[in-house]
């Protein structure tokens, strides 16, 4: 029996392993190495030390993790540098059809750029990230709006599918075929931090939205500030655009159900959920009409 290691991190990485024990993949698992991440509201770490132990697979944390001399290793929402021995096979698992958007964040951005198609690709590591050998991709078509932990779910279904079927060939001792990347059709995405979840009031209503349901949760959610105070916008709807003769973006115009209506550069957006982030305390209703959310 061939014996692979899995290196996990966040929902993704908890579907593929609930979905690999379901099947009855799990005797097939050498161990676990466990990745944390503090910039989510939840990192599903739990629910894959839980899914392990339940399942008697061996588990490790990042730092404390033994040698790896397994036959293959696959990487899921992994983040780091992976040390395994010379005669492992290192697998990763990418959220995009490569080669486009090679990199970090990619299902994010790709919300935000509104694209039709989010897919998943199963390949080779290489020295350089994202460029190695394709094993096999899928895609789904999408429409909007999507919150991203809708779009998460979907793509976790992919990881999935993909890996189950890998776990199937190497079981039955078949070559694993791959495909180079076409490196004329190659884009990269960036890396993405809590400053880069600042709304900017002065792009037009719906990127705005689309860009609120990209960062939501898992994520710590798009961010904007009355004052000194930062809040964060977890719900969003449009409003019909009026004519405003001095457009200020970011600005209230109107108050509707007890929610503000805010400006931006084309279009109006209606504040339906929103939290302080100091004390995770609701926004609304607004104390006061005449506010500037900056």
């Amino acid at each position: 029996m061939s014996s692979i290691t899995l290196f996990l991190m966040s929902e993704k990485g908890f579907i593929v392993l609930h979905e690999l024990i379901k099947v009855g993949h799990s005797n097939m698992i050498d161990q676990i190495v466990l990745g944390r991440d503090k910039n989510v509201q939840n990192d599903f770490s739990d629910q894959i030390i839980s899914a392990a132990t339940t399942n008697g697979i061996k588990l490790s944390e990042r730092k404390s993790a033994p040698n790896i001399t397994s036959q293959y290793a696959i990487a899921i929402s992994w983040r780091w540098m992976i040390k395994t021995d010379s005669n492992t096979k290192l697998i990763v698992v990418h959220d995009s059809l490569l080669p486009k958007y090679r990199g970090f964040a990619p299902t994010v951005n790709q919300l935000i750029n509104h694209e039709p198609i989010i897919g998943a690709t199963l390949l080779f590591a290489s020295e350089e990230y994202d460029r190695g050998d394709i094993i096999s991709q899928e895609s789904i078509d999408i429409t909007y709006p999507i919150k991203i932990n809708d779009a998460i779910q979907k793509i976790g279904d992919m990881y999935s599918q993909l890996i189950n079927e890998l776990f199937q060939n190497i079981e039955s001792n078949q070559h694993i075929e791959a495909t180079p990347q076409n490196e004329q059709e190659a884009s990269y995405s960036l890396w993405r931090d809590n400053e880069d979840l600042n709304i900017i009031w002065n792009q037009n209503a719906d990127d705005i939205i689309r860009f609120i349901d990209a960062v939501g949760f898992p994520y710590l959610g798009a961010s904007t500030r009355i004052g000194d105070r930062t809040i964060r916008i977890q719900n969003a709807e449009l409003v019909d655009d009026v004519e405003i003769m001095n457009r200020d973006c970011g600005k209230v115009i109107f108050s509707k159900d007890g929610c503000p209506v805010v400006v931006c550069a084309k279009g109006l957006l209606k504040i339906t959920n929103a939290t302080y982030d100091d004390n995770n305390e609701s926004v609304l209703p607004l104390e006061k009409f005449r506010i500037r959310f900056s």
